[in-house]
Order: C-alpha cells, then structure tokens, then sequence
C-alpha cells in the first residue's frame, strides 16, 4: 500500500525517509574544506529584527583588495547553514565573499519555520545589514541564491530588498497555491513529506500543518484562507517588484519535481522583463542539483550555469551563459539541450487531437478531426483502486529514476477498461517533437458529488509498452452529481521526442500516489462524446 494512515510511504522506514536523511546529513556536515585562497568562521550570529538568532558561516577570500562581490546561500527545507559548503568554497576561489545561513525554525537558528513568509524575508535583509557592516562587500554585487526553500526566500526577499542584483533560484516554485492545490487537487505525497521532515529537524509553526490538513481533507470553506496564505508566499505575487529592481534572475527547474511543478515558475518567468534565463533538465525536485555532487556522476548543470550567472551580473564577465539562448530545454531521455528565446516555445504550435470513443472492439483514439456522429456516445470508468498501470509510481524515486534514464513504464493494454481508459493516434510518420505544456479539455459526467481525474501522455512502441511523457491532475471536490461537465486542465511541462513508428497516447485514471483522492467511495465517471461538445487533447510540437 501507498498510503500508510494518511500518510505518504515515503514517511516509512522502509520507504524514501531514510534516503532524506542520509542525504541531509551529508550536506548538513560541518565540515569545511581548507584552501589558501580563503578563510572561513563557522561561529557567526545574526540578531533579526524580533531578536530571533540566525547562525551562519561564512568564506572571505584573502586577496580582497578593496571591494568584493558576494553570495548570500539560504538553506532547503530541513536543512541547516552547512549546505552549500563546497559551493561555498567555489565561490570564495572565485573571488566571492560566500555567507551561507540557516533561516529561523531549522539548524540552531531560533524561532519557527515561517514557509518564506514575511518574517524570513525581514531576516533575508537582516543578513544583507550583517554582511555589509561587517565585511569589504560591493553594495553594488550582492547575489544571493538556493535550492528549494532557499530558491523561494531568495525570489521573494530580492523582489522586496533591492539590494540584491541577481538571484539563482534552483528547484524553486512560481506559485505555493499551485504547489498546495493546483486544480483543486491537493498534492499528497510532498506536503506529507515536507511536514513529516520539519517536524523531524525543525521548529515548524503549527500552522504549517493545520493549512496543510484543511487543504488535504478538502475544507472548502477554509481553504481559500488558506490560498491567501500561500499567495503571500508565492515569488510569483513579486513579479513587478523583481521587474522594478531589474533583479538579474537565474532559474533551475527539473520536469519531474512534482512538489513544485514548472508550469507556474514558467509563467513567472514569462512575466520578468530584466535579464532571465531557465535551464529544464530530468530529475525530480532537487536532484538535478544534489544527484551529480553525491554520486559523482554527469555535469552539474544547474550548479555551474548559476557559477556563470553570478559572475555575468555581478562581476561583469562574459561567459559560455552569456550568449546562450535564455530558454534551454534538456530533451527527455536525450543527452542534448535545445535552446529558445522565450517560452511558451515560440516555433512550437498547437497540435490537436480530437477524443473519439472507444468500442467492445477498439480503443479510444485520437484523431485529426472532430468526432463526427449523430449520436452522443459515453465511456464509463469507475474509481474503485485505479488501474494500477496507469501511474506516475513511486513518488520522488521514479522521477529520481528519470535522471538516471530510467523511464515510468506502462503496459497499456493491459490497464483496466473498467478503471481506466486510454485514447491512442495512428503510428507516426515523423518524430513528434512536444515542447512546452499538453493540455486537455474534456467532456464528462461524475455519477457522484465529486470525482479525480489524472491525466498520462505516454509514448507507446509496437509491443504496448508506454513510456510516460508527463502527466496532470484534476479534482471536483464538490460537484452536482449526473451533470454534465466541461473541464480543462494542463499537463506539467516537458520536451520530448516521440520516435516513428510509436503511438501517443493519452490514459485516464482517477487515483495516482502523487495526490490525495477527494473520496474513500467507488464512483463511476462517463466521457461524453457528441458533434456539438468536442474533447480535445493540444500537444505544443516544434
């Protein structure tokens, strides 16, 4: 079983928690490396404006010779100030005084865990205060940058502290409302994950869990309190401020980071007008940074290009970044990137596919033109377990996998046509090249008061087998049941190649671990096939 009372599999002993916490306690070791090129204190104490100690190190390089640029580093969720010390180090031997610190509620930092709120971000300038009055800082060439939890405070305190000329977010999130409930649908796996990890290295604020568990039961007078919340806490509520300051900003975002999923970070990177770049690479949330540097293995791409991004904007250097186009896309399964000058992807267009029904004989299918029929049709699934095939598997390790070039695969006529349902083209005769964010509109009717939908595109071979290309939710917590709908909703963001010869299809679930079912009850859902009222699949292709 997945869910173990209420709570993700991955909180078991068994499951991906031990994994976490090996992993924090390698980064979180105090253990500096020695160079002659810098000195580093390990014994710093920054007072915020509450009178909350923050701890910090800090490396000065010891050729300064007047001012220097410098890097303020802030921690990931369940982190604490020793993070980064070997980015740190690399930094300082490049001429950077390097602060890294721990924000209040994690390490020995005191106070609670505020979820990049108004109080990290008073202490994000209470740092820069520190750093200038006590170290040869330009005041010209601050950066400051992070991974996750770090990504996020670095956005938003550079949108309200102008102070800051350019940011590296990695693995950050365009809006926390989407993060927490993006469709209506509450993202299970994660929150339960992050929760489970601040209480086990934290000091949380109990809000922190009671938003969570309005959200995950579905308290839908409650809830928008909750989104207001999380707006405050969203980097892309700052855009105009970024845009206000020109804040210089660098963004690392992995396909498969189902905790904050880059359909919004994009959207916010469409919105900033000053200098921008995004590189989108496989992994999950945080590994395309932290895999490389644990295992040795492959380039660190996210690392280096926000190396490069630093020295751009704040040492005024030209380098390979400098005249790359500022969208790079890393091919799924491809050891290549492919480089645009904005997104959504200008030479991608939308590619249409119509849903047409499926018969006793056949399966659904997607087709070029309209379903055409007189007669309305329905196709019926029912909810009872999901199909168990179509899946995005194993929250974080399958994505993780991904990195690797190990595919979520899928053996799709063998799925359920009970539980499930599954619309395919003809083999293609070119390579389908998708760039950019599918989306579906669908025609249904919920038997009941509330329904899930997920939605799976995958590429499927000759024998069935389906590698899965992205994937998107949808939830109808409350709904009058027997009405028609119309709904529409996004698949997260990829670029992909679909080889000749293979089938792209498009599969229905109602069930999938990375999120919480609005029901314990078995409920049936048709789709609704008619000439007047067409399901549409868009698929952006170069």
């Amino acid at each position: 079983m997945l869910l173990l009372s209420g709570q993700s599999a991955i909180a078991s002993e068994n499951g991906l928690l031990p994994v976490i916490r090996f992993a924090a306690g390698f980064l979180n070791q105090g253990v500096f490396p020695k160079s002659d090129l810098y000195t580093t204190d390990d014994d710093i104490v920054i007072e915020a404006q509450d009178g909350v100690s923050l701890v910090a190190n800090i490396f000065v390089p010891n050729d300064i010779d007047g001012l220097s640029p410098a890097v303020i580093l802030i921690n990931s969720w369940a982190m604490t100030e020793y993070q980064y010390i070997n980015e740190a180090a690399k930094l300082a031997e490049k001429g950077y005084i390097v602060l890294s610190y721990a924000t209040r509620g994690f390490g020995k930092s005191g106070g609670m865990i505020d979820t990049a709120g108004p109080k990290d971000i008073t202490d994000y300038s209470s740092v820069i205060d520190y750093l200038l009055a006590n170290y040869p800082v330009d005041p010209e060439a601050i950066g400051s940058g992070g991974i996750s939890y770090g990504s996020g405070i670095s956005l938003i305190g550079a949108a309200v502290d102008g102070r800051v000329k350019a940011v590296a977010a990695m693995s950050s999130w365009g809006s926390l409302e989407h993060a927490l409930y993006s469709n209506q649908t509450p993202h299970l796996a994660w929150a339960e994950l992050l929760n489970i990890l601040g209480d086990l290295t934290g000091n949380p604020d109990p809000i922190i869990r009671q938003y969570w568990d309005i959200v995950k039961n579905q308290d839908l007078e409650r809830i928008p309190e909750v989104l207001d919340w999380a707006r405050v806490r969203s980097p892309i509520t700052y855009v105009d401020q970024l845009n206000e300051n020109d804040t210089a900003v660098y963004l690392g975002k992995a396909y498969g980071d189902n905790l904050f999923q880059a359909n919004t970070l994009l959207e916010m990177y469409s919105s900033l007008t000053g200098p921008k770049h995004i590189d989108l690479v496989q992994g999950t949330h945080a590994t395309a940074e932290i895999i490389p540097a644990l295992l040795g293995i492959g380039e660190n791409t996210l690392w280096d290009n926000s190396f490069n991004w630093f020295d751009i904007h704040l040492k005024g250097e030209i380098n390979a970044l400098s005249g790359a186009e500022p969208v790079q896309m890393k091919v799924k399964f491809q050891n290549r990137f492919e480089g645009f000058a904005s997104f959504p992807v200008p030479q991608a267009t939308d590619e249409k596919f119509y849903l047409h029904p499926r018969s006793a004989f056949d399966t659904g299918d997607l087709e070029t033109y309209p379903y055409q029929s007189w007669f309305g049709k329905d196709n019926t699934i029912n909810s009872w377990a999901g199909t168990l095939m179509f899946s995005t598997q194993i929250p974080a390790i399958s994505q993780l996998l991904e990195q690797l070039n190990v595919p979520v695969l899928a053996s799709i006529p063998l799925a359920s046509k009970i539980r499930s349902i599954y619309f395919n083209t003809g083999r293609l005769t070119e390579v389908m090249q998708i760039r950019g964010a599918p989306s579906v509109k669908l025609q249904v009717q919920p038997k009941e008061g509330n329904m899930q939908l997920v939605a799976y595109l995958y590429d499927m071979n000759a024998l069935g087998v389906g590698k899965l290309i992205t994937h998107g939710a949808l939830t109808l917590p409350q709904v009058e049941a027997g009405k028609k709908v119309t709904i529409d909703f996004e698949l997260v963001t990829t670029a992909y190649d679909v080889p000749v010869g293979h089938k792209l299809v498009l599969a229905f679930d109602t069930k999938d671990p990375q999120y919480q079912s609005p029901t314990n009850n078995a409920y049936n859902v048709d789709f609704e096939f008619s000439r007047r009222e067409q399901s549409v699949l868009s698929v952006p292709t170069l």
